[in-house]
């Protein structure tokens, strides 16, 4: 009796699906920490020049502002808060944003909010301290 020799088959290739999952997989395991990283310091308010803070919610800060602190935070929106003391308030906002709605509710002495073309949105807030001076809140955002 001879001997049955078995078919030799030929080596297995990898499907190309093979390699656009293993590829997904590493870019996933390699880059997913990154990413989260740099996603955790998206959007985190940080200190910015008032000017530029001002200009974006188009007004500009009253020569007599004092104590003037501004944020920004930029992601898929950009929020930026400036606050500032005056001795001016009411005329400084009459001037800077005379098309200004009185918000519905408000916490403090004034609230205002302007809107320019349904993108930008302007939120103020005034609240009167001793002595005539005024704590003044400027949050801009848009959409």
């Amino acid at each position: 009796m001879g001997e049955e020799k078995a078919p030799k088959r030929k080596p297995v290739k990898a499907r190309p699906w093979t390699w656009v999952w293993a590829t997904a997989v590493m870019t996933v395991i390699c880059a997913g920490p990154l990413a989260l990283l740099a996603w955790d310091e998206i959007g985190e308010a940080k200190p910015a020049d008032c000017s530029d803070v001002m200009t974006f919610a188009r007004g500009t800060l009253p020569a007599d502002a004092r104590d003037a602190r501004c944020t920004a935070a930029h992601w898929q929106d950009t929020v930026a808060e400036a606050e500032f003391r005056t001795d001016r308030a009411g005329a400084w906002l009459a001037a800077t944003y005379p098309a200004g709605e009185t918000a519905y509710s408000c916490e403090v002495d004034v609230c205002v909010r302007a809107s320019y073309d349904e993108v930008l949105f302007v939120d103020v807030s005034i609240a009167y301290e001793d002595g005539g001076t005024a704590l003044v809140r400027v949050k801009a955002f848009d959409l």
